[in-house]
């Protein structure tokens, strides 16, 4: 016993003996559920496939080359040495400056002890070495740069995985609650990677907010409005006006079907949908629904004629306006492009009066870090497994997702909720990102061969819908084309490259932030900004060489755009129009039924606070 380190009680040795036993109770419950788990995957085993050529050519490569193993051994061994020897300066009591520190942005070694305690700096400083050890030696391979990225991928998974944050015994937040808790934060945490298995699909779906504190309908998505329309894959919501005067031409809102189309009306401070009826414009907008097995031969050409086209007709219906403009986001806008130029080459093109694209995909060059679970033999597991159950779960994508930004999305939570046991926060964008949507198979399918794996939207007539060759150079619809500079889904370098197709009025405009809050970014947070050029060149970066930089939110810039060019006529309004008013009687309020169609969990309640 150390000195002054009062020994334990029988009464506290007791309590720490129980936990240790109520520890051991639920892994082996969750060895259990994992063993259970175990089945054969066509779309897992196919990325395992992948990953372990990757690692063979990786090696391959390597022994192909002996100085650069030689001088990776030399390296290692030398930052090891130095290693060593900071470390015994430090046990004496001097201030040694760190060997290797952590990049700037990364969030896992916040805490003190990993810099103030010599164990934590050397635990973290070997993985550091190590990581930057990997990374070195991947740059350094002779292979193309396709099988380049997927390594790359791949070997950041693994080296993230390995991080001494992940573990018990090596994170100082995990060690100091564990004691102060006596375990109770281990025995929570388990029960939460039980309930969050059971729940996921193929990978682990961690919960990351108090989905108890939300209710679509209740606290989000509560912009007034209608279902005015409905068919067997939409429902068409009117929004209740709130100016006495409107648009003459109707806007139509076209959200993805991955995830459910509320990430445009969050909450009234931040809803996209309630500024657009605020600035006057009639709008309706359609809510997806939650595919399952009996939508599974659903094709793109389907997702077309029953989302926006039979949109549009029903707004005709309640408007009597014949034209409208389409407002799209992600695959939504994919799906807009194909619209325009399917009704361009059935000559119906007037019908699309402007058509305005939010971080969209036309031209797949460079879909970005996704692009790894897109070649040849990944495709044909992720097509078996869907020819089987109709449909891919909306799980398997959300976790595809998540593993994009995998020490944000994956191990921060993992960390939080199983080894802290802590209760995630309520937080409503994080509601959304796990309020996920099935996605058909024969569409999807389709939608990842054709467009990600060959590119062909932006061939001449590479796509065919119901008959119709399709030309997006042939399109002169009138395009706004709004992108986000940290997009690490639908990459601004590839997403530029689809305005120059168009041969119609074309103006591109660069936010700042990501995918959602590059979009969802309103006016009075002043937040992010956006860039602007008139010029639209021949590459992204001479683009971005030539834009001029605007403060806050691109919102009112569009808003300009649509009046100034007549798309949204201030000399053309007509008194605001009310849902029911015209030929489409109202079916149920906003937000519908198809919205509230969730994946339903399997096992009960999220395990309460630590300790209950």
């Amino acid at each position: 016993m150390q000195p002054g380190v009062q020994a334990p009680t029988q009464a506290e040795l007791e309590a720490w003996n129980a936990q240790l036993q109520q520890i051991g109770e639920e892994y082996r419950h969750l060895m259990g559920d994992l063993l259970e788990r175990m089945v054969p995957s066509d779309a897992a085993d196919s990325v395992y496939e992948d990953m372990r050529k990757s690692f063979q050519t990786a090696a391959e490569s390597l022994m192909g080359n002996p100085p650069q193993l030689w001088q990776t051994q030399a390296r290692l061994m030398q930052d090891q040495f130095q290693l060593w020897q900071n470390g015994l300066r430090a046990m004496a009591g001097e201030q040694v400056e760190p060997l290797v520190t952590p990049n700037k942005g990364d969030r896992r070694f916040k805490d003190k002890a990993w810099t103030s305690d010599p164990y934590y700096l050397s635990i973290m400083q070997q993985y550091l070495l190590f990581s930057r050890l990997v990374e070195e030696l991947i740059d350094g391979l002779d292979l193309p740069v396709d099988q380049k990225h997927r390594l790359a991928f791949y070997a950041r998974q693994m080296v993230n995985a390995m991080s001494p944050t992940n573990f018990v015994t090596t994170n100082p937040e995990v060690m100091r609650k564990t004691m102060e808790t006596r375990g109770q934060n281990l025995v929570d945490g388990l029960a939460r990677l039980r309930h969050d298995l059971a729940n996921s699909a193929e990978g682990l779906n961690v919960t990351m907010t108090d989905r108890s504190a939300f209710e679509v309908g209740r606290n989000i998505a509560v912009t007034p409005g209608s279902v005015v329309y409905e068919n067997e894959l939409i429902q068409l919501i009117q929004y209740t006006p709130t100016t006495e005067q409107a648009y003459k031409t109707p806007l139509l809102v076209i959200p993805p079907w991955i995830n459910k189309y509320y990430i445009l009306d969050l909450r009234e401070d931040n809803s996209f949908v309630k500024w657009l009826v605020d600035q006057g414009h009639t709008v309706f907008l359609i809510s997806w629904r939650n595919p399952g097995p009996e939508q599974r031969d659903l094709t793109w050409a389907d997702y077309m004629q029953l989302g926006p086209i039979a949109g549009m007709e029903a707004i005709e219906q309640a408007t009597g306006e014949k034209s409208v403009n389409l407002l799209s986001y992600c695959v939504g806008g994919t799906l807009a492009a194909s619209t325009v130029a399917y009704l361009t080459s059935t000559r119906r093109g007037r019908k699309v009066k402007s058509v305005t694209y939010m971080t969209t995909l036309q031209d797949f060059r460079d879909p970005g870090e996704i692009g790894v679970f897109l070649n040849e033999p990944v495709l044909q597991g992720i097509e078996a497994k869907m020819e089987r159950d109709g449909y891919l779960d909306g799980r398997a994508m959300a976790f595809s997702f998540n593993l994009l930004r995998e020490n944000d999305l994956f191990w921060s939570f993992y960390i939080s909720n199983y080894l802290k046991g802590d209760v995630p926060a309520p937080f409503d964008l994080l509601y959304w990102n796990t309020d996920g949507t099935n996605l058909p198979a024969a569409t999807h399918g389709w939608y990842l061969r054709n467009m990600y794996m060959e590119n062909r939207l932006v061939q001449p007539g590479g796509i065919e819908l119901d008959g119709v060759k399709i030309d997006l150079r042939k399109i002169s619809t009138p395009s706004y084309f709004l992108s986000t500079r940290e997009d690490h889904i639908a990459r601004w370098n590839s997403t530029y490259y689809g305005a120059l197709l168009p041969k119609g009025p074309v103006k591109f405009v660069l936010g700042g932030s990501g995918h959602i809050a590059g979009v969802v970014n309103p006016p009075h947070k002043n937040k992010y900004g956006y860039w602007t050029n008139d010029a639209l060149p021949e590459s992204h970066e001479e683009w971005l060489a030539g834009a001029e930089q605007h403060e806050g939110s691109w919102w009112p810039h569009w808003q300009a755009w649509m009046t100034e060019n007549g798309y949204a006529d201030p000399e053309k309004m007509v008194p605001a129009r009310q849902p029911g008013d015209g030929e489409l009687d109202i079916l149920e309020p906003a937000p519908g039924r198809y919205v509230k169609t969730t994946i339903p969990e399997v096992v009960g309640e999220t395990p309460a606070s630590p300790g209950a």
